[in-house]
Order: structure tokens, then C-alpha cells, then sequence
């Protein structure tokens, strides 16, 4: 088995030494708490964030909600492929501001015009309100960016997403797949949960001390599903295959306990002839693109393989 990179390990043993002492005071996980995490985590070590020419907030409405968006346009005066992220957090947590420098640097990597979403969060909105605020942006961004004269190509539309964000990109994507014509041309998936029913062996092999732990994931879980919904039925693994899927990417990290769904999911597209393509990092731990300062390396590679992915940009350069 590979080892965890030295430069996460280091930084782990602190990180549980922290989480050790909240569990022995009787802490438990409240969203807002988790909230503030994953936020500071960010904070803390994503610190180099470029300038970008022109970001723009907007909202993109349907008949009974609305949702904020975030706009980064890397290059203004060109024609450009669109790609929608969506942010990870375990349906709890994450936004487009935590999310700002991970958007910014995807855009400048890519050369894509990329859309944040910020889809609304349980517990306060449970399942299936975020999903739905993804869907309603996939269907109307076009009018939106055409509202605000964005310079950009129809003729691709990627979504990405990390972690729980990975579960709603491929979601939307699988709920897709059956329209006579498939919107969505590439499907990039970090990390992703796939099974809410944590049904995997890495689950179980990874789950304490390695960050994201499966106590934290069934919590997750618990404040996302509150009407006793079927969580296999629910879960993108299980979701029905077939080759309208867009071209999918799929990256995983040798120490992050949904790495084995996601090789479980990957197997499903090969064998309903999606394109894929598979990017692991095995001394990663989940959330890395969220501990930049850490391994730079490996997070500059990570965007430069979804550019490449995506057909655009300049993935040999380093704009961050």
C-alpha cells in the first residue's frame, strides 16, 4: 500500500490530536460548526489566490426558487467552453466564497468560463432541494450568461464537482442522460460520494484518522436524507448507465475512504461505453485541492489533467 504524502501526514497527526481533544470534551458535529471548518480549512491553506479579469454575481431563476451563481471569465474578449462547479461539503457545508480560489484557479488553468453554484444546504434544506438548484442551473444557464453578454461557446458544457458536490454533478448528469438531446458534453468528479449507503470496503479500511471519517460521512448523510428516502435509489452509483452520460473524469485519492466507489462507478461507464478517464493520487488524503499550501504539486496537476480533459486552455502553464 502507498504512503500518505509526508507533507499531509505531518499536518494529520496535528489535525487529529485537535479532534481528539473536542471528542473527549463531548463536542459534537452541528452544521454551523462544520460550516466554519471547512471554511477555515480553506482559509488556512489556500492562500495564494490570482487576480482574475472579471468575476460577476448573478442569480439564475426558475418558476419557484432562485439561485446565486458566480461567474469567472478568464478572458473576456474570447469565445470560451462553460463549466458549472459545484462545490463539495457533504451537502452541509461549502459555498462560492469559501470556494473562490479553487473557482478562480480552475478557470485560469482551463481557460473555461466557470459558473460556481451556490445550491442550498441541509439540514435547513434537505434532500432533494440542492440537487434541484444544480439541474435548474444546468437548464437555464444559457440564458443567463447570454443576459450578461458572455463571450462563450455553446456548443460545451461541462459540470464538475468535489466530494458531496461530486454526488450532485453526477446526479444531474445521470437525471440528464434521457433528454433527447444530453445538455452536459464532460462530467469531472473529485472525489465523489457515490454510495449513501457507504456500502464500499474503503469505507470501513479508512474510517478514522484520515480526515473525512465514515462517522462524519454518515452524519452528513443523516442531515441530507430526513424523510426516510431510499438512499440506494438516491445514490449516482446506482443510478442508471447508459452511453448519453457525458465523458466523464473521475480523480481519486489513495486515502480517502470513497475512493472505492468511485473505481466501482468508473467500472459501470466503462462497461456502458462512457469515455473515462481516471486520475488517482495515491498519498492523497480527500479535500487536498482544499489544503493547497500543503502539496501545491499535486493541486496544480490536478487542474492541469481536468484542462486537458476539457480540450482548452493552457494546462502547461502555472497561473497561480
Amino acid at each position: 500500500m502507498p504512503l500518505l504524502d509526508a507533507r499531509l501526514a505531518d499536518w494529520l497527526v496535528k489535525y487529529n490530536r485537535y479532534a481528539q481533544r473536542e471528542r473527549i470534551a463531548g463536542l459534537t458535529l452541528q452544521p454551523l460548526d462544520v460550516r466554519e471548518g471547512l471554511a477555515k480549512l480553506t482559509a488556512g491553506l489556500v492562500t495564494d489566490i490570482p487576480d482574475f479579469p472579471h468575476i460577476t454575481d448573478t442569480r439564475v431563476t426558475g418558476a419557484d426558487t432562485s439561485v446565486p451563481v458566480r461567474i469567472y471569465d478568464p478572458a473576456p474578449d474570447r469565445c470560451k467552453p462553460v463549466c458549472i462547479y459545484v462545490h463539495g461539503g457533504g451537502h452541509v457545508a461549502g459555498s462560492i466564497d469559501v470556494y473562490d480560489p479553487i473557482c478562480r484557479k480552475l478557470a485560469l488553468t482551463s481557460g473555461n468560463l466557470v459558473v460556481s453554484v451556490e445550491y442550498r444546504l441541509a439540514p435547513e434544506y434537505p434532500y432533494p432541494a440542492g440537487l434541484n438548484d444544480c439541474l435548474l442551473v444546468v437548464d437555464h444557464i444559457r440564458k443567463v450568461l447570454d443576459q450578461h453578454h458572455f463571450n462563450y461557446a455553446d456548443a460545451q458544457l461541462a459540470i464538475a464537482g468535489d466530494s458531496g458536490g461530486g454526488a450532485l454533478a453526477a446526479s444531474v448528469s445521470a437525471l440528464l442522460q434521457h433528454r433527447n438531446k444530453q445538455p452536459l458534453t464532460h462530467q469531472i468528479l473529485i472525489y465523489p460520494g457515490l454510495d449513501y449507503t457507504l456500502g464500499f470496503p474503503s469505507i470501513q479500511t479508512l474510517a478514522e484518522g484520515y480526515l473525512l471519517e465514515r462517522d462524519q460521512i454518515e452524519w452528513y448523510y443523516d442531515q441530507y436524507f430526513q424523510q426516510n428516502e431510499n438512499r440506494l435509489l438516491a445514490s449516482p452509483l446506482f443510478m442508471q448507465v447508459t452511453d448519453k452520460l457525458p465523458s466523464t473524469l473521475i480523480i481519486t485519492a489513495g486515502f480517502c475512504p470513497l475512493h472505492d466507489e468511485a473505481r466501482a462507478f468508473l467500472a459501470k461507464l466503462n462497461n456502458a461505453g462512457v469515455p473515462c478517464v481516471h486520475q488517482h493520487y495515491p498519498g492523497m488524503l480527500h479535500a487536498y485541492l482544499n489544503m493547497e499550501d500543503l502539496v501545491p504539486d499535486c493541486c496544480l496537476d490536478t487542474y492541469q489533467v481536468i484542462s486537458r480533459f476539457l480540450g482548452s486552455g493552457s494546462a502547461t502553464e502555472k497561473y497561480f
